[in-house]
């Protein structure tokens, strides 16, 4: 399966859905955290813009999602 085309504020909503918490925000990029697995992912958040499939794919593999897994959180 191939990465989806989303933008930074679509990332952020998804990883939410699967239960990270926005800890804070520094400049454009918001770092999330997972309570339980102790986990922490900073997502840049440019309005409007494309996050390009390499950063996508290593924020994914930060946050232990495969892309199906995050498809389905869209």
């Amino acid at each position: 399966m191939r990465l989806p085309r989303v933008t930074g504020h679509h990332v952020v909503r998804a990883l939410e859905r699967a239960g990270f918490v926005s800890d804070r925000q520094r400049g454009a990029h918001v770092i999330l955290v997972h309570p339980q697995r102790r986990i922490r992912v900073s997502v840049p958040v440019h309005a409007g813009k494309i996050v390009k499939p390499g950063t996508l794919k290593g924020i994914l593999d930060d946050a232990g999602l495969s892309i199906e897994e995050f498809a389905q959180l869209l």
